[in-house]
């Protein structure tokens, strides 16, 4: 589980500095200053979470029922929230309307707090200081 941690939060990593370096360098022309900046939290949110993973898969205070929790509840997390902000910060680039998939994105925002919710239990639970 550590190295698919591991491996999770490097890809995260690599894709939130691509979209990043493309939000800044890419978008200018094709979108409003609004949607950049929409689309900057998403990556933001992205590369918090890929370091979260590589902390979670470089440790071993959690049991690894809890790491594979917060594992799925990061990796869908990142799919709702930030896909789904660059789905909408570039929706007037699409065929597909992003607005009628905006209600995951909340949802996303909640796996995300979940993930963190499970790690601040696993950390109360565990007995070694």
């Amino acid at each position: 589980m550590n190295k698919t941690l591991l491996i999770t939060g490097a890809i995260l990593g690599v894709l939130g500095i691509i979209l990043g370096a493309f939000a800044a360098h890419g978008l200018e022309k094709l979108v409003d200053a609004d949607a950049i900046k929409s689309f900057e939290t998403g990556v933001r949110y992205q590369l918090y979470h890929a370091f979260f993973l590589l902390i979670l898969g470089s440790t071993s205070f959690l049991s690894l029922k809890a790491k594979k929790t917060i594992f799925y509840l990061v990796l869908f997390g990142v799919i709702f929230f930030s896909v789904s902000i660059y789905g909408l910060a570039t929706n007037s680039l699409s065929s597909f309307d992003f607005k009628t998939i905006a209600f995951i994105t909340p949802l996303g925002g909640l796996l995300l707090i979940a993930a963190w919710m499970v790690m601040l239990i696993g950390i109360i639970r565990n007995k070694v200081d």
